[in-house]
């Protein structure tokens, strides 16, 4: 490697690092940053990148890998259930978007050539930026999220075409027939290769190389077969990006999916930086500067423009109004393929140097915005839906039937966007025990309600929606959405309303924990430490641990994790257990061939053998609070155990131990 291309490296990450230190105090989020370090580091500001060309050798790994792991988180069968959006909603966005962009500028008298070339350069959006920022989201698989995926999966296919045709755009001659037939003839041999490496070629392959256990070979075998396949497309004069994708979507049906989704996000995270870091280099700060009000007027021009037609399509595809301004301002910048188009059409003067750099500040700007458009979509799609809007446009063209919910209390309400409620709602099912849920996805909820199942669609952070499924007189309520801030909103809703609920809530890092209990949750499940629970536990059991000591060092371990804001209630009278953080209570069922089963309180000796007190029974239903020592625990029996998790866990294991023969 030559000296100055390392040079450049240190300085791209030392900048970048400045600049993300700043912005993450102050919660913008990291993609500005990187764009920022392209300004200031690039050739227009302070001059100091020597290779401009290597950082965009790396901008395009990060995206391939950005791209590889998108394609993992998606899967064929996923693809094919949105055709109908990738097809039908990509080709309505594309082509009303470059017909009103085109009109547009032959009123502001570019030529006609130009004009249809401007259409489609506006046509197109960020998938890096767009599809980076809802997977930080945990939004890729939600409605809205499958519709954006969808539009921006059509625009990557018709670049393709657009490359075609941008040469006969500057008159340039070809033969279009064959073109268009090789072009064909590529599509139907990318769709036989995908089809036949997702069914066998890729679960045979990755097995073989599992089987070796080495996972140096298993990294280096992704990114084979992330770049080889990459290549091939771009051989086949399609991008490097959605070769990428395909590459992805052939894993993601194999049981190493996962695994190999790990092992690419920090590869993934280092690379895509620097791609925002080249897209940051392109801006000319010195044009800005010169056409200040030309450039602002018209990044306001194209993102209205784009927002307006995005949205109009999402709700044309039967969403929401909510889904419909999330779809809008998602999509409402210039994409990073516009370079390219771009390029192409300097080179063949369809494009004036003028109007090209005034497209490359108003491109990088949209991007720089993206983040702070998709952040605010959902609050202003809330703020407007407060307005007495027709049922009509709340609701969308093909609106969810709700299922009239008879009055109810003291049940459980599931509230999630995703597979993680739709399971725990068929368990709860499976147990006779009664619930109401509301689910933000419209078909995931038709088919709940299929089912015969009390749901409610509509967005949980709207008091109406949660009074419809009765969360005021929820006796616990779990919430399952996967975004804090939503979260956050939803328990805060949900405390107003509901003092006595027990709320118990999911989320991503147990530093999220202190924010959710400050608003009112009653227990808080941070699923990244509790997965490194579940492994803990299955490694001491495969090493033979008692199941005693097992459950004392997992208690141990939540206690020293969790702290103070182990599993509690802050809302409600005075309570003991607030002033004994370390102190719960527990319910378990006495086996019907338990040594204490037919013995009274005083002869299990509870507090003597395992430190904790039998503050109330339940038999057949009929609770018996705080007991005397004579009362008799029967088998099937609930005793409420009061101790510590360590003890508890001791108790468990003592209330379970079979009779001897």
């Amino acid at each position: 490697m030559e000296p100055g291309v390392l040079k450049d490296i240190v300085i791209i990450f030392a900048l970048s690092t400045f600049v993300n230190f700043i912005f993450t105090r102050i919660r913008i989020p990291a993609i500005i940053g990187y764009l920022i370090t392209g300004i200031i580091a690039g050739p227009y500001l302070l001059k100091l990148i020597s290779s401009p060309e290597n950082v965009e050798v790396m901008a395009e790994i990060g995206v391939i890998l950005l791209m590889f792991t998108i394609g993992l988180e998606f899967s064929l069968n996923h693809l094919l259930n949105i055709r109908k959006v990738v097809f039908l909603g990509g080709f309505m966005q594309l082509l009303l978007t470059a017909t009103i962009t085109m009109l547009t500028a032959r009123v502001f008298h570019f030529e006609w050539t130009e004009s249809v070339f401007v259409g489609f350069l506006t046509a197109l959006s960020s998938t890096a930026v767009v599809l980076k920022l809802l997977q930080e989201r945990s939004e890729l698989t939600t409605h809205y999220g499958k519709t954006i995926v969808g539009i921006l999966i059509f625009q990557d296919i018709i670049l393709i075409p657009l490359l075609l045709f941008t040469p006969m755009l500057g008159g340039a001659t070809a033969d279009v027939g064959h073109d268009l037939l090789l072009l064909m003839l590529k599509t139907i041999g990318i769709m036989l290769f995908i089809w036949v490496g997702t069914k066998w070629l890729m679960p045979w392959l990755l097995h073989l190389i599992a089987m070796t256990r080495s996972q140096e070979l298993f990294l280096m075998s992704l990114l084979l077969i992330c770049l080889a396949v990459a290549m091939l497309t771009h051989q086949l004069g399609m991008s490097l990006a959605f070769g990428a994708f395909l590459a992805g979507l052939m894993i993601s049906d194999t049981e190493y999916s996962h695994s190999a989704f790990g092992n690419l996000i920090p590869f993934k995270d280092v690379f895509t930086s620097f791609f925002f870091v080249s897209i940051g280099m392109l801006l000319d700060l010195g044009f800005v500067a010169d056409h200040p009000w030309l450039v602002i007027g018209t990044v306001l021009l194209v993102i209205v423009l784009k927002a307006f037609v995005a949205g109009l399509t999402a709700f044309s595809l039967g969403h929401t109004f909510f889904g419909t301004v999330v779809v809008g301002l998602s999509l409402a910048q210039v994409g990073e393929f516009s370079f390219i188009l771009a390029g192409l059409g300097l080179m063949h003067e369809i494009i004036t140097p003028v109007h090209y750099q005034l497209f490359l500040a108003v491109a990088v700007t949209s991007m720089a915005l993206s983040p702070l458009m998709i952040q605010i979509s959902r609050p202003l799609a809330n703020l407007i839906l407060r307005l007495p809007l027709p049922p009509g446009i709340v609701n969308g063209l093909f609106p969810v039937k709700q299922v009239e919910i008879p009055e109810i209390s003291n049940h459980t309400l599931l509230i999630g966007k995703d597979s993680r409620a739709i399971n725990l709602a068929s368990m709860i099912k499976t147990m006779g025990l009664p619930f109401t849920s509301i689910v933000f996805d419209p078909d995931l909820a038709r088919r709940e309600m299929e089912k015969g199942n009390m749901t409610v669609f509509g967005d949980a952070t709207f008091e109406p929606v949660l009074r419809e499924a009765f969360a005021h007189t929820a006796e616990l309520v779990v919430i399952s959405v996967g975004n804090l801030i939503t979260a956050l909103s939803i328990v805060e809703h949900i405390r107003k309303m509901n003092k006595h609920a027990h709320i118990i809530v999911r989320t991503r890092h147990v530093t999220d924990i202190e924010e959710l209990y400050k608003l009112g949750a009653s227990q808080v499940i941070p699923e990244e430490f509790e997965t490194a629970i579940d492994f803990f536990e299955r490694i001491l059991g495969k090493y033979l641990i008692p199941r005693m000591d097992i459950e004392r060092a997992i208690a141990r371990t939540r206690e020293d994790n969790y702290g103070i804001f182990r599993d509690r209630s802050k809302v409600g009278g005075y309570s003991l257990l607030k002033d004994i953080p370390d102190i719960e209570i527990a319910a378990v069922r006495v086996g019907e061939e338990s040594v204490f089963a037919g013995k009274t309180i005083a002869q299990t000796a509870m507090r003597k053998t395992a430190g904790v007190t039998i503050v109330a029974i339940n038999h057949d239903g009929k609770i018996t609070a705080n007991p005397d020592p004579s009362s008799v625990i029967n088998g099937n029996d609930i005793a409420y155990l009061l101790g510590k998790p360590e003890m508890i866990a001791l108790a468990i294991n003592i209330l379970s131990e079979p009779r001897p023969d």
